[in-house]
């Protein structure tokens, strides 16, 4: 007697779909257990803290004498300034780090630990595990930020009141116009820091080192943040992927210039997308050994 399972047209089990498979709720959870996301999320609230010990201890009458204003001479007037100091200082490194740790340690972790190919064998679709992976890393991401944000205004609330944004040229915010620009502000980092993020997954589907892929998105970025000092390179600069990282900081001004700030999305939208799109594309053609 010969048994037959049931199989569909397209070669599958019967009761198989490809959708069901890795769910985002599940890999959001197998990555809130590994201790990088705990580490990344307690300096995210810690790292507020550390700066107001900082900006207490270090006060100072001298601090206000300095013939350049900029946000560090405001950080103390109040919550929201003290987490738009916050923003400021850590635009370049920190948050740099965050999104290319998240994104970068996506793929290239799986392939360490030799769990790819099987995870793979589940089956779970190509495609649909590296999309995962990649909202889940997004996810991750935006969450560090809002964490860093969310814990800058209240513990800086706590510290140096609510009080309304004080600007460096002296311009004052209402407290509910400036959470709005804070909010746009936040916004826009979200998806400026994009490029370093979907560069270091891009790099996570090429190498086996979690290390490489985060290390190499991130000194590209510190490469491309030194030669846009460089002013011989003229207008080239205004193409590299750090050319606007502070154009948030144009949501201070009255009235507001989006030209900086509309460019910058614009072009942290196009990197993100080819960078995106040449991760997939070498990982639906790599040969998984790992």
């Amino acid at each position: 007697m010969t048994v037959t399972g049931h199989v569909q047209p397209t070669g599958a089990v019967a009761g198989y779909r490809p959708e069901r498979t890795l769910r985002l709720s599940v890999e959001l959870r197998r990555q809130f257990k590994r201790r990088r996301t705990i580490g990344v999320f307690v300096l995210m609230l810690a790292l507020p803290l550390v700066l107001i010990a900082a900006l207490q201890l270090g006060a100072s009458e001298d601090a206000q004498e300095n013939s350049r204003l900029n946000l560090v001479d405001v950080a103390t007037a109040g919550g929201l300034n003290f987490t738009l100091f916050v923003l400021f200082a850590t635009t370049s490194f920190f948050l740099v780090v965050v999104y290319a740790l998240f994104f970068g340690d996506t793929v290239a972790s799986e392939a360490q630990w030799g769990s790819l190919r099987y995870t793979l064998a589940t089956p779970v679709p190509r495609m649909r595990l590296l999309r995962q992976k990649w909202y889940a890393a997004l996810v991750l991401s935006v969450g560090a930020l809002l964490t860093l944000v969310l814990t800058g205004l209240v513990a800086g609330g706590i510290a140096f009141g609510f009080e309304s944004i004080q600007t460096p040229i002296g311009v004052t915010l209402g407290q509910g116009e400036g959470l709005l620009r804070l909010a746009g502000m936040v916004g826009y980092l979200a998806v400026h820091l994009l490029v370093v993020g979907t560069l270091a997954f891009w790099l996570s589907t090429i190498t086996d080192a979690p290390l490489a892929a985060v290390g190499g998105a991130v000194f590209t970025m510190f490469v491309f943040a030194i030669l846009d000092q460089v002013e011989q390179l003229g207008s080239i600069r205004d193409w590299f992927p750090t050319a606007e990282e502070f154009a948030w900081t144009d949501l201070l001004q009255t009235p507001v210039d989006s030209g900086d700030l509309f460019r910058g999305v614009v072009q942290s939208l196009v990197y993100a997308a080819v960078f995106t799109a040449l991760g997939f594309r070498h990982f639906a053609r790599r040969d998984v050994t790992s």
